[in-house]
């Protein structure tokens, strides 16, 4: 049995997509997960730091930035983790 070509496809039917521009949709992801950009600037705040108490010869202070920064940046992924958790179930 030979089927023929498919029907023609409804254009109200389809899914209609808004075009969003980068400045649209940071602040979107922003607030649906306000976390990942606070994690963000607190790691390049304590990275910032570091370089500096680094230039300026503070070594043992720089290599605690150092070790914040790690953990500024664990906390973020771990924000970031926990964000697509949450949309996905918030989805379902």
């Amino acid at each position: 049995m030979a089927a023929g070509p498919p029907p023609p496809l409804d254009p109200d039917s389809l899914p209609t997509f808004t075009d969003e521009g980068f400045a649209e949709k940071f602040l979107r992801k922003t607030r649906e997960n306000p976390l990942v950009p606070l994690g963000c600037l607190c790691t390049v705040g304590v990275l910032a730091y570091g370089v500096i108490c680094f230039k300026k010869g503070y070594t043992r202070r720089s290599q605690l930035m150092m070790r914040a920064r790690v953990l500024a940046q664990g906390i973020t992924i771990v924000s970031l983790v926990g964000g697509m958790v949450a949309t996905t179930i918030k989805s379902r």
